[in-house]
């Protein structure tokens, strides 16, 4: 998986305040106890000392320390048994005095012995995440279980053979069975259609599921992502501008799903075409997967854009035709 260094960040310093936090309250516990009953004071006290004695003994030259360091173990083991039947009768776990990790798959480091990164640090990279995703897109109320097929008509549209709802359905399964089974290879979409049909609204679907598995997915609109580009490549702007847009350039390319909404709505110039034909073949070149919504048909998108693009488009995506009432129109109509 692709992890966004940005994103990534944010989590771990989460992650980190979290740990810091977990281990301030187990500090404030343990003074308590030790407040209450303070021969567990004294007990742990002694306990801290056990380590360096018996480093001490283990390096000791010129004697056998064996003898010693099974004593001091003996001792050890004493006085936890002390400290367990103290706490247990003041109604406590016997080990609360024992600062645990709140994971025990990492111990707290955010990554397992073989360097893979924990489902605990993940957990907190997905909200990170989507925090990202909910300035542009409203992934907390976008599910495919939320998706209202109400407004989809079940009569025949002659020109395309079957009805909005019946072809909405078969579409809004597509969408859910690609951000289920989201992976490697998993291809790209293009969802095509005029507008207020659903195709942001599914994109977020997908984009709250593939993220809730731990892939990294960027959002953005065709026009402010070939603005980056060109901001990236021309180094316009203050130098803070220009670090944003390479770091940018750098998700979008990338990203293990990358959302483009509003493909047609950017500007027609060389420059675009470039930008562009460079983030689809790039991402097709590195199977990376690609969203691209669009409210031009495959007539126009081929009118639109030069034959490279216009090929990637429509022969390497799988393209999900929507039709039907502009529902945004029907909600208003209904509400009056």
């Amino acid at each position: 998986m692709a992890y966004d260094g940005k994103l990534l960040a944010q989590a771990r310093a989460a992650f980190e305040d979290d740990k810091a936090r977990r281990r301030e309250e187990f500090r404030r516990q343990r003074e308590a106890l030790w407040a209450r009953l303070p021969r567990l004071k004294e007990i742990d006290v002694r306990l801290r000392r056990t380590a360096p004695q018996l480093i001490a003994l283990a390096l000791r030259r010129g004697e056998d320390p064996a003898a010693q360091i099974d004593r001091l173990k003996t001792e050890n083991l004493a006085l936890q048994q002390e400290r367990a039947a103290i706490l247990t009768a003041a109604g406590c776990e016997p080990d609360a005095l024992t600062e645990k990790p709140f994971c025990a798959a990492c111990g707290d480091t955010g990554y397992l012995p073989d360097g893979a990164m924990c489902t605990c640090l993940q957990a907190y990279y997905v909200r990170a995440q989507n925090r990202e995703l909910s300035k542009l897109l409203n992934i907390g109320a976008q599910s495919f279980d939320s998706f209202d097929m109400e407004y989809y008509s079940k009569a025949v549209w002659p020109e395309y053979g079957m009805s909005p709802y019946d072809n909405m359905d078969l579409i809004r399964e597509t969408c859910w069975r690609y951000a289920r089974s989201f992976g490697k290879g998993s291809g790209s979409l293009l969802l095509t259609g005029t507008p207020g049909l659903g195709k942001t609204f599914l994109s977020a679907c997908i984009a709250r599921e593939v993220s809730r598995q731990g892939f990294s997915v960027v959002y953005d609109t065709a026009g402010h992502i070939v603005a980056q580009f060109e901001t990236d490549k021309f180094r316009r702007g203050g130098e803070e501008e220009m670090e944003e847009a390479a770091a940018d350039v750098r998700r979008y390319l990338n990203c293990d799903l990358l959302i483009v909404d509003d493909l047609g709505t950017e500007l027609a110039t060389p420059f675009v075409q470039d930008a562009l034909y460079q983030l689809i073949n790039g991402r097709i070149v590195t199977e990376r997967a690609t969203i691209v919504n669009s409210n031009l048909d495959e007539a126009a998108i081929r009118k639109r854009y030069s034959p490279q693009i216009a090929s990637r488009l429509c022969g390497e995506y799988r393209m999900l035709r929507f039709f039907g009432e502009d529902i945004r129109k029907l909600r208003q109509r209904r509400s009056r």
